[in-house]
């Protein structure tokens, strides 16, 4: 009769024989079965999780660039403001949540981290991403693909960014009493940079958008269908995020890397894959400000928002391995800031910003990651 057991690690397959005595039995054919099939499980789950964001993502550009349309918004801040909120709104519920409702100092820590890793990502390894799909296109497009880029304003946006997340790392690094109440200031200045967003000009001369992919008949669909296509994708975006950080959190330990280190380097590439999907998409369609401007207007949520909550809701104290991968985000941020300035920014230059990243991971250990 075969029969299962397990072994902590190990699964076993055995084969219960008849024994020598009434009703004994013995053990034979004890062979140790690897997890191998839960391994191949995770990974198909990952990609077949990371393929249902991007078909989302697909979905969500094409709704988030009618909803513009239809409510007046700049095509500019359609990037920066609707689509990165719209993207970064379900990982701001969940560091809500975190440092909220968070029982133990582990939980509320998820949000701390949150807070300095989503940046950190958006600034090395989404905009490398894109440099390398600019370099792609490059036979398809030629290679002026960052001639329609507003480098002053990206650029301006870089020192925007960098100001505010100065300000909450040293915020990270001195206890005092009155600090939880800083956390309004984070707001203030996302809603600050939002207004300046949103009061720009439309802009000249409007792109024919792709037909809403909900009702690809209607030339000019109605501002409810294209909010509905949105907030659907919206959704679909969010689940299928949770799965695919719940399945790298199950292959981490296979790669021989501890929770800790799975949370500081996997999971934010998992929470900020539908930004760079989102960016990686419009540089498909030859809307390159539309891709840098949502990567900057996501980071600048995430240098805020989070970062309230986190302010506000805990002691706000950064470990060393947050310090480092703050270090580390403010050398990309500063290096993109620079380019721009100069007007030096390629594609190549762009791609090798996940560099930084590298440099991240391998100084990790050092710090007591």
């Amino acid at each position: 009769m075969a029969h299962s057991t397990e072994r902590f690690g190990e699964t076993f397959d055995a084969v219960l024989c008849p024994g020598s005595g009434e009703g004994a039995v013995s053990m034979v054919n004890l062979r140790p079965i690897p997890l191998v099939t839960s391994l191949i499980l995770a990974v198909l789950l990952l990609l077949l999780s990371a393929a249902i964001i991007y078909v989302s993502c697909e979905y969500f550009v094409n709704g988030v660039e009618w909803s513009g349309r239809r409510l007046g918004v700049s095509q500019s801040a359609v990037g920066t403001v609707l689509a990165a909120f719209g993207t970064a709104l379900p990982e701001s519920v969940v560091t809500f949540v975190a440092v909220v409702f968070g029982d133990t100092a582990a939980q509320k820590d998820i949000g701390v981290g949150a807070a300095l890793g989503g940046p950190l990502v958006l600034g090395t390894i989404a905009y490398a991403v894109v440099g390398a799909v600019f370099l792609a296109s490059r036979k398809r497009e030629g290679a002026a693909l960052l001639a329609n880029v507003d480098t002053r304003k990206l650029s301006r946006d870089q020192a925007w960014f960098m100001a505010i997340f100065v300000l909450k790392v040293g915020l990270g690094l001195v206890a005092f009493a009155i600090k939880p109440w800083l956390g309004v200031l984070f707001v203030a200045a996302y809603s600050l940079y939002v207004w300046e967003e949103m009061r720009r000009p439309e802009d000249a001369v409007e792109e024919e958008l792709d037909p809403l992919k909900l009702r690809p008949r209607m030339k000019e669909p109605s501002a409810a269908w294209a909010v509905f296509q949105t907030v659907l994708a919206l959704v679909v975006i969010f689940f299928s995020s949770r799965l695919f950080v719940h399945q790298l959190d199950a292959i981490g330990p296979w790669l021989g890397m501890s929770p800790q280190m799975v949370a500081l380097l996997l999971s934010p590439i998992a929470t900020e894959l539908p930004e760079t999907m989102n960016a990686v998409i419009w540089v498909r369609q030859g809307k390159v400000p539309l891709a840098l401007g949502n990567i900057s207007g996501a980071m600048m949520i995430q240098a805020t928002i989070p970062s309230a909550f986190g302010i506000v809701f805990t002691p706000w104290m950064l470990s060393p391995p947050l310090v480092w991968a703050a270090a580390a985000t403010m050398i990309a941020v500063a290096t993109l800031f620079v380019l721009l300035r100069k007007r030096v920014l390629s594609p190549i230059r762009l791609s090798l910003l996940c560099l930084l990243y590298v440099l991240f991971a391998a100084g990790l250990p050092l710090v007591g990651g």
